[in-house]
């Protein structure tokens, strides 16, 4: 794959926490970074960056002339914005029609997640914007790279209901052998980076830390808190969705970008299988250690002990 001596890449979404992951990713790996942030941004939130030798430029993200006019020189415009409809598409059609008019040529969409593309419409809110945005996307001059990653391995230490150290169990729908996709957060961004600073990425990356069962979870969980994890299953991928259902009548939160049912949502693509990856680029990048789903349990035992 070619490389760039010193490739300047623009990063939107810098004071999320992806995306300062994915900001100390580019400059460890030698990488230029202009981060963009909006006008009035606290400057510690970007502080470490700056400190990292990374350019920090406020921007009206509302002109699309002020976004290609800090998006010039770059080689990759990365997004790691999170949101809804007037973020996920509407600000980043923005980004990305000034990254085309700056002639930067490539875009990474700010995606990372399971394989939405698999997915039919309606099964998930905020995937279904990606979805959208995509449609957009591929029909620019421009070369864009998804990163796609499962989920979050981090979100086991306790936002996702998967692993209840309470009551040491393994809570899984529909079927225990059912293959699931776990990247850290902190992985996902230096692949990322890797890929934002190689220009001959083809237009999706499949990325997994750890690909594992509930079984295989139960165990992670079991080594991981030094005592036995037991499985409890609770239902099928069926009545979870109606549990998705009635819990949007009960507590609809629609201008809420993560209410209780989009996890939900989540977790049904995951156990139903629809969104599991296929065919894992782990190994383009040989330098990445993958962290194990144990490894990132146990630093939750060492907080709880």
């Amino acid at each position: 794959m070619a490389e760039t001596a010193t490739p300047l890449i623009i990063l939107v979404g810098a004071t999320g926490q992806l995306g300062h992951l994915i900001g100390k990713a580019v400059l460890a790996r030698g990488g230029k970074l202009r981060a963009l942030v909006r006008p009035g941004t606290d400057p510690a939130r970007t502080r470490e960056l700056r400190d990292g030798g990374a350019e920090v430029r406020e921007v009206d993200f509302d002109r699309v002339k002020a976004i290609s006019e800090a998006c010039r020189g770059g080689s990759c415009v990365v997004s790691a914005l999170s949101g809804l409809e007037e973020v996920i598409i509407e600000l980043q059609w923005r980004v990305l029609e000034g990254a085309v008019t700056a002639f930067v040529p490539r875009f990474i969409p700010s995606d990372y997640s399971l394989d939405f593309t698999r997915l039919p419409r309606g099964t998930n809110r905020n995937l279904d914007l990606r979805k959208r945005f995509h449609g957009i996307l591929d029909e620019m001059p421009i070369a864009a790279t998804s990163i796609l990653n499962g989920m979050f391995t981090d979100l086991l230490k306790g936002q996702a209901p998967m692993v209840v150290q309470k009551f040491h169990r393994v809570v899984y729908w529909g079927d225990a052998d059912q293959e699931l996709d776990f990247t850290t957060m902190a992985d996902t961004a230096n692949f990322t980076a890797a890929a934002a600073m190689d220009d001959e990425t083809p237009r999706y990356l499949h990325i997994a830390g750890e690909v594992l069962t509930p079984r295989g979870l139960r165990q992670s969980a079991s080594a991981a808190f030094g005592q036995e994890y037991k499985l409890f299953r609770a239902g099928g991928v069926g009545i979870l969705a109606r549990m998705i259902d009635l819990t949007r009548i009960v507590s609809p939160q629609p201008k809420e970008v993560f209410p209780p049912w989009q996890g939900m949502q989540y977790m049904r693509n995951m156990f139903s299988g629809r969104g599991k990856l296929h065919g894992l680029d782990n190994d383009r990048y040989p330098d990445i250690r993958w962290t194990p789903v144990s490894e990132v349990l146990s630093e939750a035992a060492t907080v709880a002990g």
